[in-house]
């Protein structure tokens, strides 16, 4: 498929390629040593309009997925942790507010998220149901009135700084629904924070609930998991291209490194087996680009995607996974130093084989996808 981005999304892809080379970039590996919040960069990213741009006017900027993706392929080559942390509360941490949440309750807290003002979290993932999710156990109970959340979460991503946590929660045997729950709520508690390899920066921590009282249900009762399933396709299309954001960025480093690199006389890209790797590098990269674009164009077309999202993620994050690891050897054993950035590369990657979805749970879903 050839894809020609239109003159707007060339210009949001510019914005974020200069936002990403002049802030993020410069501040990757020191938040990379120093785990943080990185709340400058996030507000940042707000007043450039990341955080609205899926969202109708007037609250968001009502750009296409084409142009959100653009955006966060040029994020994660600047930072991946500050991508995953933005791309976070860009979908799944406003989402079902943006969408659900009562007049009152909108107009208080979604603009200020917009701006990145205000940190949203959300509490999926459990410590005994991470794929799985009917075997989750956080429940909520209705009482006078209003729902009460008790349970733990793992995995929630900026918790520690989030003033708003949507949360699914059981409300049935086989039903799942989504709350809104504020921080400072009775009963809520933010647990131990995970050490990672890496994404360091993009902070993810556990969060309990006992007896906590909702601010509201979002949507409609034991729907949560049909609305899930309604943004997992844009979520994999994402993931997708925080994949093809670290992956070029590694590319980038070993193609300018085999051109000042010399030994025996002569610059190591003039060597076969340097070639070798910088062409398959380039191969994988131009596959995974397209892939991720076609799914992208197809949701902004209205047209079934969900196998084709998955396969997006799921070629595009182990393509990434390649191509880090080969810029690595290209680089030979300042691959492997914190002296050049390509170390950092292979270990945030890996993050894109989880978010959305492992390549396992992924290869599962395409093959039932082949038949149904």
């Amino acid at each position: 498929m050839d894809f020609a981005p239109s003159d707007e999304q060339r210009a949001i892809q510019e914005t974020f390629r200069v936002f990403a080379e002049r802030e993020l970039r410069p501040a990757a590996a020191e938040l990379d040593r120093n785990p943080r919040f990185p709340r400058e960069l996030f507000l940042r990213a707000g007043e450039l309009g990341l955080f609205g741009m899926r969202y109708p006017e007037p609250e968001g900027s009502g750009a296409d997925v084409v142009s959100y993706v653009l955006a966060m392929e040029q994020m994660a080559r600047g930072c991946l942790a500050v991508a995953a942390a933005c791309a976070m509360q860009s979908l799944m941490g406003t989402v079902f507010v943006q969408r659900f949440a009562p007049p009152d309750v909108r107009e208080r807290l979604l603009p200020g998220a917009l701006r990145g003002e205000i940190v949203g979290a959300i509490c999926m993932t459990e410590p005994d149901a991470g794929s799985d999710l009917m075997a989750m156990t956080t429940r909520a109970v209705e009482r006078n009135g209003r729902h009460h959340l008790s349970g733990a979460k793992t995995w929630v991503t900026s918790a520690h700084d989030a003033a708003m946590f949507t949360v699914l929660a059981r409300t049935g045997e086989k039903s799942l629904s989504v709350f809104l729950v504020e921080a400072g709520a009775t009963g809520l508690s933010i647990g131990k924070d995970i050490d990672k390899c890496g994404v360091r920066a993009s902070l993810t921590s556990e969060v309990c609930f006992d007896d906590t009282p909702a601010t509201c249900l979002l949507g409609e009762k034991d729907a949560g998991g049909a609305y899930l399933k309604e943004v997992l396709a844009e979520i994999r299309v994402m993931t997708a291209a925080l994949a093809l954001g670290v992956a070029g960025a590694a590319f980038d480093e070993a193609l300018t490194y085999s051109g000042e690199r010399r030994q025996f006389g002569r610059p190591i890209r003039d060597f076969q087996a340097v070639q070798a790797h910088l062409a398959e590098m380039a191969v994988d990269l131009e596959a995974a680009r397209r892939i991720t674009y076609w799914a992208a164009c197809r949701s902004d077309q209205g047209l079934r995607n969900e196998n084709e999202s998955a396969m997006a993620e799921l070629f595009a994050s182990e393509a990434a996974l390649r191509v880090c690891d080969r810029a690595a050897r290209v680089l030979a054993s300042y691959g492997y130093a914190s002296e050049y950035p390509v170390e950092r590369y292979l270990r945030d990657v890996r993050f894109t084989l989880i978010g959305g979805g492992t390549s396992e749970i992924l290869r599962g879903a395409i093959a039932r996808g082949l038949w149904t």
